[in-house]
């Protein structure tokens, strides 16, 4: 089972009590969403591979750490996801940037896929899939479908807030996934948003409604 975390890092904590304010307006929601991301972008690739290599500091020769390529793709879930992907690439500016386009049909509930374009290399990349919301879990798992079936195997997915019903549902779709969020909230309402949540995410970052 891959493992699930919550990163209640004091400053996430703060900042997401800040986006979960209804008065908080678009500009400032879109930048703390980054900030967040940001900040979860450095928990998230702790276990990312280093290799030695010998450097000359200032005083003497040595043989030092650095990131061994291990090359990093970041999936957004259009169109929330953008929102979190400025963040990472503050601390993986080496990162490619893949997007799988998802809408939720009104009726069902149900996501239906509309657009996924990938670096060519999915394959050899870790793939972070960020979306901020993890609430019924059926967008995450059907990204996480189409990243496979495209040769996916190294997959996180990384969320600012996640409902219990949506964990369990990805967990079970998904058992090799490692999952990441800020916040694990209470329940789903009868309309499929988290409780408390922050609302849509996707009009609060675009200005939306």
């Amino acid at each position: 089972m891959g493992k699930f975390q919550v990163i209640d890092h004091p400053l996430i904590q703060h900042k997401l009590t800040m986006i979960r304010d209804k008065n908080c307006g678009t500009k400032v929601f879109r930048e703390v969403v980054n900030e967040i991301a940001m900040l979860m972008a450095y928990e998230v690739s702790r276990d990312m591979p280093l290799e030695e290599v010998e450097i000359d500091t200032p005083i003497v020769k040595s043989t030092q750490k650095t990131l061994s390529g291990k090359k990093v793709a970041i999936v957004p879930i259009l169109r929330a996801g953008l929102g979190m992907v400025d963040g990472m690439l503050e601390l993986i500016p080496a990162a490619k940037v893949g997007h799988i386009g998802l809408y939720r049909d009104h009726d069902s509930l149900e996501p239906v896929e509309y657009f996924v374009k990938l670096p060519a290399d999915i394959d050899e990349r870790q793939l972070f899939v960020v979306d901020p919301m993890l609430a019924t879990g059926g967008s995450a798992i059907m990204a996480i479908d189409a990243l496979k079936r495209r040769g996916g195997t190294n997959i996180k997915f990384v969320c600012l807030v996640a409902a219990p019903e949506g964990v369990k549902a990805l967990q079970e779709a998904h058992p090799d996934i490692d999952i990441f969020c800020a916040g694990l909230d209470d329940h789903l309402n009868e309309a499929g948003y988290i409780v408390p949540g922050l609302g849509d995410a996707g009009d609060r970052l675009f200005g939306t409604k």
